[in-house]
């Protein structure tokens, strides 16, 4: 299986931190490459993105001054197959990360990759109230698996909050 490159760089504006790639993410190289992820559709939806990028153009997401990474590298099958100690070990490796590259937001794609992180067990969606590193602010946004329940607009709402965030930031 491909690695699965992280896509980050100082001070961008919004970070998306998913569980880890895929099977196929990681037998292609590229971030949400499952065709039932609905990743790429959100972002452009929800206006985060000019127009849908596919899974192979996940690194242009570092022009619109977004990263990409995940809390576990090794590509699985689902989440529940992440282990114990890849998940301590992920979560001091993306604090590193949160802390090198300083985002203003930290978008957390799914409920539970906040909850592993944070530790943190009652979360709601959307901005945080305290974040987990100063200076960053934290997002919880739905999962963009196919295996979601909640209804694709319900997500994309979500979502289009991240834009209203950062909207504030930036005319700071």
């Amino acid at each position: 299986m491909e690695k699965i490159n992280d896509y980050l760089k100082s001070n961008m504006n919004i970070l998306f931190v998913g569980f880890n790639p895929s099977i196929l993410s990681g037998k292609v190289g590229h971030h949400y490459a499952n065709p039932n992820n609905r990743f790429w559709r959100i972002l452009f939806e929800a206006g985060i993105t000019p127009r849908k990028y596919a899974p192979t153009e996940d690194f242009k997401l570092l022009e619109l001054n977004y990263g990409l990474t995940n809390i576990v590298s090794r590509p699985t099958v689902g989440a529940a197959d992440i282990t114990k100690k890849e998940y301590q070990e992920g979560r001091a490796e993306l604090l590193e990360k949160i802390l090198y590259y300083r985002p203003k937001i930290v978008c957390y794609v799914g409920k539970g990759v906040y909850q592993e992180f944070s530790g943190k067990r009652k979360v709601e969606w959307g901005l945080q109230k305290t974040s987990i590193v100063d200076g960053t602010l934290d997002f919880v946004a739905p999962s963009s698996s196919g295996l979601v329940r909640m209804k694709k607009g319900e997500i994309v709402s979500i979502y289009k909050k991240l834009m209203v965030i950062l909207d504030r930031i930036l005319c700071k």
